[in-house]
């Protein structure tokens, strides 16, 4: 219990004084006109109250992550309250922030246009290409997982028949203005995603079931050599820790955001916000099952079905009104950063071809072949897709990384925030390629280790050597 109350209390600390630093860095000005003040479109570009922001913020970048991703986190032991912990705070919660900051001063454009104004016209090609294939991934996972969720709970209406019923919300909530249904909704779903996190945060508190302590940084997983906890815990752990797909879900908000200063509460707090929901699912899951190892055991037993496990600890837990919130979380959650992520490819597609998307049926002709795509995805197994949708997620916030630490050494500030989690993160994810049998899969750990530190080193020394000539222009 002691680790975990460590943990939250940091977590909380950092937003007001990790935070309010990143905010000093990046010279937040509420004079500074916003894009949904200079651009305003009534169907994109349009002012929301913060608290609204904040709540559709945090609901895009959770889906599913936050819980399913710290359950199977939690399998590697108290190890994964550490990386939760210092990854939010450090990792995710500045990248979410600065990566928002960014994108506010650049007139809320969709992310590939952002990073290859730092990056290079190459990485906005690769990034443009990129970034549209992982918006259809996730909105296939998110697609697909509460499908069977649903199928599984309400008999008589099969898999198939929730996906093409998905598709059709999906369709709507893409095409119509962000205040239609996004900006009514999202707030209630992501009010009930905070409750149920603050429901089983009373359950801990409660010492019904104690909390494993943090005493070394053992891995509890059955098979250490296959699984080891670097890179796979970091791989696994991502909406909790940092996430690449929330930089993409970034410009839908800087297009909504009233001033500058609301930024720390949207983007740094709806991140720690996320981390401090994810600390309390990895602390439920081990304290439930008694233990790391009993989490394990529970979980080989049904399939390493996560949704499993939410359900059983919330109806353990919580009651009847835990068992309607898991619902509002396993499939709520997915479903509605299923259609975020639809929207965002359609608005990365639109500032390619600067395609104007006020007439309705523009919407929809960008839409219809997202759609087509996402739909085909389904169809293939869906552990591989979760695989690649995992790694790519990961690579994506190692490029956003780097293209934070060039605006920040343009703007003559200092480096270390982004470049030492840019650094960490390029390592990971090519360790991963490295020592994954999905991709290299190299003899031993130790040469993918080393061949990991090599392409880090590599790749690092390219970034550096971008020339970066001084901006102190507002919009730098």
């Amino acid at each position: 219990m002691i680790t975990f109350l460590l943990c939250l209390g940091a977590l909380i600390t950092a937003y007001f004084t990790y935070g309010k630093y990143l905010e000093r860095l990046a010279e937040a000005d509420n004079s500074r006109p916003t894009p949904c003040t200079r651009m305003a479109d009534g169907i994109d570009y349009i002012r929301l109250p913060r608290w609204r922001v904040f709540l559709i913020q945090l609901l895009n970048i959770a889906g599913t992550g936050p819980i399913f991703g710290a359950i199977l986190g939690a399998c590697f032991g108290p190890v994964a309250f550490l990386w939760i912990t210092l990854g939010g705070i450090f990792f995710g919660a500045m990248h979410d922030y600065l990566s928002g900051m960014m994108i506010v001063r650049g007139d809320g454009r969709s992310l590939p246009e952002i990073v290859g104004d730092y990056l290079g016209n190459g990485t906005r090609a690769f990034m443009r290409v990129f970034t549209v294939a992982m918006m259809v991934l996730v909105g296939a996972v998110f697609l697909l997982s509460p499908a069977q969720l649903l199928a599984q709970m309400v008999q008589g209406i099969s898999q198939e028949i929730w996906v093409y019923i998905i598709l059709a919300y999906y369709l709507l909530a893409t095409m119509l203005p962000i205040d239609k249904i996004i900006g009514r909704f999202y707030p209630v779903f992501g009010v009930a995603l905070i409750i149920m996190a603050v429901g089983l945060l009373v359950v801990i508190l409660s010492g019904a079931y104690p909390v494993p302590e943090l005493t070394s940084l053992h891995n509890y997983q059955p098979d250490p050599y296959s699984i080891p906890i670097i890179p796979t815990l970091f791989i696994t752990i991502a909406c909790g820790a940092i996430s690449g797909f929330h930089a993409t879900q970034s410009p839908l908000m800087a297009r909504c955001v009233g001033s500058e200063k609301e930024c720390r509460s949207v983007f740094y707090g709806s991140m720690i916000s996320e981390s401090v929901i994810a600390l309390i699912w990895a602390a439920v899951a081990m304290a439930f099952f008694h233990g790391p190892e009993g989490l394990n055991t529970a979980l080989a037993e049904h399939g390493n079905n996560a949704a499993w496990a939410v359900d059983a600890i919330t109806s353990s837990t919580m009651g009847r009104i835990g068992a309607v919130l898991a619902v509002l979380g396993v499939v709520a959650a997915p479903i509605t950063s299923g259609d975020t992520a639809f929207r965002s490819a359609r608005l990365i597609l639109a500032d390619i071809f600067r395609y104007d998307q006020r007439p309705i049926m523009r919407r929809f002709v960008l839409c219809i072949p997202l759609f087509a795509i996402g739909y085909g995805i389904t169809l293939i197994d869906f552990a591989v897709v979760w695989r690649y949708f995992a790694w790519s997620n990961q690579t994506l916030a190692a490029i956003v990384l780097w293209a934070i630490y060039i605006w920040l050494k343009r703007r003559g500030k200092t480096v270390w925030p982004a470049l030492i989690p840019a650094v960490v993160m390029t390592y990971v994810v090519t360790c991963f390629m490295f020592i994954s049998p999905q991709f290299f899969g190299l003899p031993s750990h130790a040469m993918a280790y080393a061949a990991a530190a090599l392409a880090t080193v590599t790749l690092t020394a390219l970034v550096v050597r971008i020339p970066c000539p001084t901006q102190n222009s507002p919009k730098a």
